[in-house]
């Protein structure tokens, strides 16, 4: 029983100890100064850097941009062609004006110069005798140039031939007037250079020659 109570003696104790030690720590405490205990502050999350999204490519911008670039030659080289072929044209018509032009004048210098010579068969040459003084043809000899004409005239009561060639040779065929009656006429242009004779088959006494230069 002893042995109880001294148990319970102590254990008494030790509770009342308990409590003044638990009041001393709370009179300490509350007179303590305040002491700022640093809050825990939680580090960011590290964030990565988002990466730009890389922009689309339109795959036919390219194609498209050609395409228009080739429209745009096919229609300058087209518009060239036309320029080119409408400067052709003018020139081609300008050239065959100035042929034209060139051709008429040379055509009217050749007519300004061209000349006829009128060549008489006098009256009388139906019977012998012109041929003594060389007048059966007025004149008998004549010298032209190319390109001009000769004409005859029959002035004798009687009709007569201008007949290229000879008595004694016969006809060259280079040209023959056949009959020229009486107040016609018959003309030869030479278009080459030679002597042409000529002369009358009714009346072979009478004869002449043309020489063209």
């Amino acid at each position: 029983m002893a042995g109880i109570d001294k148990a319970a003696i102590a254990f008494t104790i030790a509770i009342v100890a308990a409590g003044v030690g638990m009041a001393l720590y709370g009179e300490n405490v509350q007179n303590s100064p305040d002491i700022a205990i640093p809050a825990f502050v939680a580090p960011a999350p590290t964030v990565e850097p988002t990466a730009e999204p890389e922009p689309q490519v339109d795959p036919f911008a390219d194609l498209s941009e050609r395409v228009k670039e080739n429209a745009t030659m096919e229609e300058t080289m087209e518009e060239t062609m036309e320029e080119t072929m409408e400067e052709t044209a003018m020139e081609e018509t300008a050239m065959e004006e100035t042929m034209e032009e060139t051709a008429m004048e040379e055509t009217m210098e050749e007519t300004a110069m061209a000349q006829t010579i009128i060549v008489d068969m006098p009256e009388g040459t139906a019977v012998p005798g012109c041929e003594t003084t060389n007048e059966c043809y007025v004149p008998a000899s004549v010298t032209i140039n190319v390109g001009d004409t000769v004409e005859w005239t029959n002035s004798d009561t009687a009709a007569h031939t201008v007949t290229g060639g000879s008595p004694s040779g016969g006809p060259s065929g280079v040209f023959d007037s056949s009959l020229v009656m009486v107040g016609a006429s018959y003309a030869v242009t030479f278009e080459e250079s030679g002597i042409y004779d000529y002369y009358c088959m009714v009346h072979p006494w009478m004869v002449g020659n043309i020489t063209v230069s």
